[in-house]
Formats: C-alpha cells, structure tokens, sequence
C-alpha cells in the first residue's frame, strides 16, 4: 500500500510530508473460507487498508510508532488475525544522499 503522509522528526516532513509504502501480512485461519468461497468467512482486504490508511493519516515522529498503531488496529479490529507483520517504509528519506528507503518492521499478536 502507498500513502502520501506527514511523519517524520523533521518539521520539513511533518509540513512537506512525503510518500511512504506499507506492507502487512497476517496470521489468519482461512480454512473455512478455502471451502466456502465465502468473504464473510476471512479477513475483508479493503477493510484492512481503510484502517492502515487511517492510521496513516495521524502524523507521527517516528516509523516505529505508526507501525506499531496499524497492528495494534489490526489486530483490535480483526479477531480471526491471531499475528500481524507490518513493514513500514519512508521512501526516498531526507537523509542527505541517494537513499531509496528506509524500514522498520513489527510483530504484534494477541
């Protein structure tokens, strides 16, 4: 997922803002939607990005904390998700060189 957001320890960032990519995957059992063909029986992908994408969108210093909020929301909005990995990157950071990104990654389970 891409998002244009404001988070960062620079005032610049948090005026500028800049373009940032998130990766999340889930520990989801998804055996009874395998048979069933059913969404209502798994995890809905576009409620999943609402919420990253509402997290997203409440500035922040520190990538560490944004990511830390989008799997605590996960996880308190999504009772089948028993683990979430998600991958926060700032791209192209204002780090004084050429540098594509910058990433933290977070576990958080039940």
């Amino acid at each position: 997922m891409r998002f244009y957001s404001h988070h960062g320890c620079f005032e610049e960032e948090q005026v500028i803002g800049t373009n940032f990519e998130v990766d999340v995957a889930m520990a989801v059992d998804t055996s009874l939607a395998q048979k069933s063909d059913n969404l209502a029986d798994t995890v809905n992908y576009l409620s999943v990005y609402q919420v990253v994408k509402r997290e997203m969108a409440k500035p922040s210093h520190l990538l560490e904390h944004v990511a830390d909020r989008v799997g605590e929301a996960i996880l308190a909005e999504f009772a089948m998700v028993g683990e979430v990995k998600v991958r926060l990157s700032k791209l192209n950071p204002p780090l004084g060189g050429q540098i594509g990104s910058v990433s933290v990654t977070i576990l958080a389970t039940r």
